[in-house]
């Protein structure tokens, strides 16, 4: 491909709005450009990206025995409402309205229509066990869409989905897929881990991330210093044991806070640990209220009371609503004198605190000196509050340490949820009729670009491992106007066509630096400068990795580069 008719529009400065190096360098070396927030376009060089891990993809998927198909971006609103997601999906779903006023979601994922689609074709246990895959573009509406390709609004995605007959059937197809995802992301180069994690709105039980570990990640990976354990913080089991001050309990006292609404407020202000507080937060259960409560210096985790709950939405309450419920605001509520229907859930370290400080349902007042049972009844005490670093790893090994990480991959054992509410049955050996259970997988194919440039740069611009490389060469005549230089380039670059590798010929009139500020930005990993020796044959290969120039003649270079690419 000759540069001078390749759209390749670089950039030399940072482009406002680009907040880390992915976005800037894809912004920069002319792989993307925005259309909307959360909307891009990818420009030939980063399309030939997308399809390189794209191939890795679909070659891994193959090879675990996944059948490709394509399905509808738009679908019905119906198989969502039978699912029961059209609501609980939440306002991440984009819904549109035809001219005959029906219902349709542009697709986020796809359990709902492959579900379907399975219900009305496949009849037998003989027909089972099936994986189906797509690659496809999928829309979700990003409340705050950023760091470019990584949280967008549209996105390419692999998704795919196993049906079984049976759990233990489930369970071989969740591993065939998770070696996959193995295969695919170290093919790629990628420095991840997989984690435990939450289902979210797929639904379903044991799930895992793949996360690339990044000092940019939008996610918080909590892992073992001394064994493999991984999960999101959002869903990593606590495991700490906490010990009961050797103190007699004291006289329960109201005492006046005024504007004192935080807890390092109040324990500045009463002069007490944060661990002496009671941090107390109403939440709203599928539209029942809940009281939750953590120490003072934890955080409390709604994913896990979500998931103790067994609830489809938790989210925390208004003002108003607390209001209602507590008679006060948030900053002065508490678990003493709480209505008796009211529900109050509280984390295991809450039971260990002796004379602690909670607010006291009235507006710039505390209580001093509570005490779990005699001044409040709680409902059960659960693993409630999110892990910290410095807590003990949940597999008894070691100390938890934190690492940002970007999520390129998902997969999830979603059961029967979807079987069952689209009625995707299965005739068993008996002739008996069974829910077929399933699985999803999904991998982000546009983000996982972004992962492998924050993976792979230097302060010149993108160093692409090979494997997704745009193209396997660049190669530049220096001084195009300069007749040797030109002609040997010319000879190069059809030799290096006719044996099959991909190069990027700058043949443009521009001066030397601008063309190898611009190698440095695309990022090719192997450069052949065809400069001031070209009348003795003579050329330089530069690797962009390291740095490394060698001089070769033309007549032997083809058969290095070969070294250079095995």
């Amino acid at each position: 491909m000759k540069q001078s008719t390749y759209l390749i529009p670089t950039l030399r400065d940072i482009p406002s709005g680009a907040d880390i190096v992915s976005h800037q360098l894809m912004l920069r070396a002319g792989l993307i450009r925005q259309s909307a927030a959360g909307v891009y376009s990818f420009l030939p060089l980063g399309w030939r990206v997308l399809r390189k891990v794209e191939q890795i993809v679909r070659e891994e998927m193959d090879r675990s025995g996944a059948q490709e198909m394509l399905m509808p971006s738009i679908q019905p609103a119906e198989l969502w409402k039978e699912s029961g997601r059209w609501e609980a999906y939440g306002e991440e779903l984009m819904r549109v309205t035809d001219r005959h006023n029906r219902e349709f979601a542009l697709g986020p994922t796809h359990e709902e229509v492959i579900t379907s689609i399975v219900r009305d074709d496949v009849r037998s246990y003989k027909e089972l066990p099936m994986t189906l895959y797509q690659i496809q573009t999928k829309f979700r509406d990003e409340r705050r869409p950023r760091f470019g390709v990584l949280r967008g609004r549209e996105f390419l995605m692999k998704d795919a989905y196993s049906f079984d007959k049976d759990f233990e059937g489930l369970d071989e197809s969740y591993e065939k897929m998770y070696t996959a995802y193995n295969s695919i992301f170290s093919r790629l180069g990628l420095n991840f881990r997989a984690v435990i994690a939450d289902s979210g709105a797929m639904g379903g039980k044991d799930t895992h991330e793949f996360m690339v570990l990044s000092n940019v990640g939008e996610d918080t990976i909590a892992y073992s210093d001394a064994s493999d354990f991984a999960a999101n913080i959002e869903i990593a089991p606590v495991n700490a044991s906490y010990d009961k001050p050797d103190e007699a309990a004291g006289e329960l006292r109201e005492v006046e806070t005024p504007e004192q609404r935080t807890i390092e407020e109040v324990s500045r202000f009463l002069d007490v640990k944060p661990e002496k507080c009671i941090k107390s937060i109403l939440f709203m259960a599928d539209n029942e209220p809940v009281l939750l409560l953590v120490r003072g210096d934890h955080e409390a985790n709604e994913i896990k009371l979500k998931h103790e709950l067994n609830a489809e939405t938790v989210e925390m309450a208004t003002e108003q609503q607390t209001k209602e419920i507590l008679g006060s605001v948030p900053g002065f509520i508490g678990p003493a004198g709480v209505p008796a229907e009211l529900n109050v859930y509280a984390d295991h370290a809450v039971e260990y605190i002796v004379n602690g400080v909670c607010g006291a349902n009235k507006e710039k007042f505390h209580l001093l000196n509570v005490n779990p049972e005699r001044d409040f009844s709680v409902t059960a005490f659960k693993d409630l509050r999110s892990i910290q670093e410095g807590d003990p790893s949940p597999d008894g090994r070691g100390v938890i340490h934190f690492k940002e990480g970007i999520e390129v991959g998902h997969v999830f054992k979603l059961g029967t949820k979807y079987s069952e509410a689209l009625g995707a049955e299965y005739l068993n050996d008996q002739g008996k009729a069974k829910p077929i259970v399933m699985g999803s997988y999904g991998i982000g194919v546009s983000r996982t670009v972004a992962a492998v440039i924050e993976e792979n740069y230097d302060e010149n611009g993108i160093v692409w491992p090979a494997c997704v490389s745009p193209f396997d060469v660049h190669l530049i005549a220096i001084n195009v106007k300069q007749e040797e230089q030109r002609s040997l380039a010319e000879k190069i670059y059809g030799t290096l066509q006719a044996r099959g590798t991909e190069v990027l010929y700058d043949d443009r009139p521009e001066r030397a630096g601008v063309k190898f500020k611009d190698a440095d930005l695309i990022g090719i990993p192997l450069r052949v400068q065809v400069g001031k020796k070209a009348s003795e044959g003579f050329v330089e290969l530069k690797h962009r990795k390291t740095g490394e120039v060698e001089e070769v003649h033309v007549d032997e270079l083809s058969d290095v580069l070969e070294k250079c690419q095995q």
